[in-house]
């Protein structure tokens, strides 16, 4: 069912985008607050929906695709739009590591799903706390602007913790799916 309230959460995470792009840009002291609680307040939908589909019986098809889907939007878009108004070679190695992971992660998933065998690299606990390292990375760099310098070198080791952690969830999601991608035709 389209219209349950995961579902709408997770329409509403993705339309949070373009104003945290908005909110990212504008010129203004506070900017970099709004684009941090905008989201903060998405990471949080992030969570929340998929609670509340569990708790309440409103898994569907739809959430199933659409919530993995947001969630690698809003994370390549405030990777990107990081990188591109500090650009330096310490934020561009996580940020081609977490995206490429996530590219690499969905074909992965999707390949399986093809063959039948999509459980084999079902998202695991590690990948929940990658997730929650992330966000918190995320957030903190979002931020860092209006606060401390300190605070920027925070999430920046909290941004490469959670490459560490994608890398090594990857790992784990190909070393399930190894035999069945190492079969002779």
């Amino acid at each position: 069912m389209v219209t349950t309230l995961p579902n709408l959460l997770t329409f509403g995470r993705i339309g949070l985008i373009p104003c945290f792009v908005l909110f990212f840009y504008l010129p203004f002291d506070w900017s970099a607050f709004a684009a941090g609680t905008i989201f903060g307040v998405a990471a949080i939908t992030d969570w929340l929906d998929g609670y509340l589909a569990r708790r309440l019986d409103q898994t569907s098809p739809l959430g199933a695709f659409l919530d993995p889907v947001a969630d690698k939007l809003m994370v390549a878009v405030v990777l990107i739009m990081l990188l591109e108004a500090n650009p330096s070679q310490l934020l561009a190695l996580p940020a081609a590591v977490i995206i490429g992971r996530e590219i690499a992660v969905s074909a992965l998933r999707e390949w399986m799903a093809e063959i039948g065998a999509r459980g084999k690299v079902a998202v695991s606990s590690l990948g929940k706390i990658k997730t929650a390292a992330q966000m918190i990375a995320l957030i903190l760099l979002i931020v860092s602007p209006g606060l401390p310098s300190w605070s920027y070198w925070l999430g920046l080791a909290a941004l490469y913790l959670a490459a560490a952690l994608t890398l090594w969830s990857m790992l784990l999601y190909l070393k399930a799916a190894w035999p069945e991608l190492s079969k002779a035709e």
